[in-house]
């Protein structure tokens, strides 16, 4: 079935200009208008033909804004408890006076954590077990040079049955002698070398500043018009200007959201947006959250990139991702239509009823009830999932007409960990608990930024001799996506 618009859905088109055309006033000369023998009925009422057109309110459902007063945010996260690294098998029989086999260790098994050759912390007397697609050994260290393990296998004399490969290794324990300390070896290139220390990872982000005014004149914002309009925050009357104004806050308040969704930090010598924004070439743009998961977070394509997360199997997929994060059991999704539809219509299959025939209503039967075929939340294993449309992927004017031409790049949904997390916080200098998702933006005792306006001009309140007046919106702002591990993006 194909959905076709001979109008050309003209009012779909941006409706904000700075001239007059034909297209955005009424003419009543032309067409019979003024000319023709009676008069018009005027419907006065403006029609509101597309609903809420605002798409806010997405970080109100799922985070939490703070003040802050520096230019930067820096929050550090927890590593890993476990040692677990990928490995390479380097030799399956001898090396550095053992016959078991020579391990090298190559990163860390998050490949998010930061390496550095001879970081690892891995001992002398490690117990350890040694994981590829051929075996699955375990082993006592004997030696530690740099990167570099030597490994005796329990059970057997060598490590041959993993032959020269790649795989993962973790450390399960330890073994020593009796009477033995710590650094009794006879070698000092076999010495345990030392206790581990806990490490962390730092990130941070920067906030954006952004502007939009609105202008009138004083004869304009004193004419009363015909047409009856009404804002999106339900004010009304026969004053354009009101509408004008109103539309250019609720917009600015929209692109709030959308740069704290959409925003990307620009990198130094490969692009020329800080040299544009300031003369000393400051580092612009800030981190936003799709951003966010993609660099630090998990993607998930789907089937061929269509419809992601609306089969059991690919869902058990996304649950053994987030078992080995933070396991956390409660997780917000936020799709698109299609997205939205296709998991309905997973979850109805599970339906023994669904199968051969429409199910009636919920608990009696009744074929008189309304027939619900949406679901709204599920469980799988020990997660709890709560689904919601997400209005600014399925919205034309914004990522949903950016979604018909992105293809397999189109994001469909993402899904976001319920609760807090805890972090050390270098600004405040302790360690605290946030939503995962939070807004920072600037405010102090003599300048809240949060959110400001201000009117200028002589229109009304008189602050210049300008016949005009500007209503002025400004913000500076960053969001903060912390355990971005744990999250997951649909696209």
């Amino acid at each position: 079935m194909a959905i076709s618009n001979p109008g050309g859905l003209l009012n779909s088109t941006p409706g904000i200009i700075q001239q007059a055309t034909a297209s955005n006033y009424l003419d009543l000369s032309t067409n019979a208008g003024w000319g023709q023998q009676y008069v018009p009925d005027l419907m006065e009422k403006e029609a509101e033909v597309f609903g809420p057109r605002t798409i806010s309110g997405f970080l109100a459902q799922v985070g939490a804004e703070e003040p802050m007063t520096a230019d930067q945010v820096i929050w550090s996260e927890q590593g890993r408890l476990h040692l677990s690294y990928t490995m390479t098998v380097t030799t399956v029989n001898g090396g550095n006076a053992t016959n078991g086999g020579l391990i090298t260790i190559n990163d860390h098994i998050d490949t998010n954590a930061t390496y550095t050759a001879s970081s690892h912390g891995v001992r002398v007397n490690d117990t350890v077990i040694l994981a590829t697609d051929q075996a699955v050994l375990k082993a006592l260290v004997v030696h530690v040079n740099g990167d570099a393990l030597s490994v005796e296998p329990y059970g057997v004399a060598d490590c041959t049955t993993l032959t020269a490969t790649t795989g993962t290794l973790l450390v399960y324990g330890s073994e020593f002698a009796k009477g033995s300390s710590y650094n009794s070896a006879a070698a000092a290139a076999t010495e345990r070398r030392g206790a581990n220390e806990p490490t962390f990872n730092t990130f941070n982000n920067k906030p954006i500043i952004m502007k939009d005014y609105y202008e009138v004149n004083g004869s304009d914002a004193s004419r009363i018009g015909w047409v009856e309009v009404s804002t999106e925050s339900g004010q009304s009357g026969y004053l354009w200007y009101l509408k004008a104004e109103a539309d250019t806050r609720a917009r600015f308040t929209d692109y709030i959201e959308m740069a704290m969704l959409e925003g990307e930090l620009g990198v130094s010598g490969t692009d020329d947006v800080a040299d544009f924004l300031t003369a000393n070439a400051d580092s612009s743009g800030t981190q936003g959250l799709f951003a966010a998961i993609e660099s630090r977070g998990n993607v998930t394509t789907g089937v061929s990139g269509i419809n992601p997360a609306t089969d059991l199997a690919e869902f058990d997929a996304i649950l053994a991702e987030f078992d080995k994060q933070g396991a956390i059991e409660e997780y917000m999704m936020f799709v698109n239509r299609s997205t939205s539809l296709a998991m309905d219509d997973m979850l109805a299959s599970m339906n023994s009823y669904g199968a051969g025939g429409t199910s009636y209503g919920v608990f009696d039967n009744s074929e008189d009830m309304a027939l619900n075929l949406g679901f709204t939340g599920f469980r799988r294993g020990s997660y709890d999932f709560y689904k919601s449309d997400f209005r600014y992927l399925n919205d034309k004017a914004t990522r949903g007409g950016i979604n018909d031409a992105a293809g397999a790049n189109a994001i469909r949904g993402v899904m976001i960990p319920a609760g807090t997390s805890s972090v050390y916080d270098q600004t405040v200098g302790q360690s605290m608990k946030r939503p995962f998702l939070h807004v920072r933006y600037r405010a102090s005792q003599t300048d809240d930024r949060r959110m400001k306006t201000w009117v200028t001009g002589s229109v009304g309140a008189a602050t210049s001799a300008l016949d005009i007046m500007q209503l002025h919106f400004l913000t500076e702002r960053c969001l903060i996506t912390q355990g971005a591990n744990n999250f997951m993006l649909l696209k």
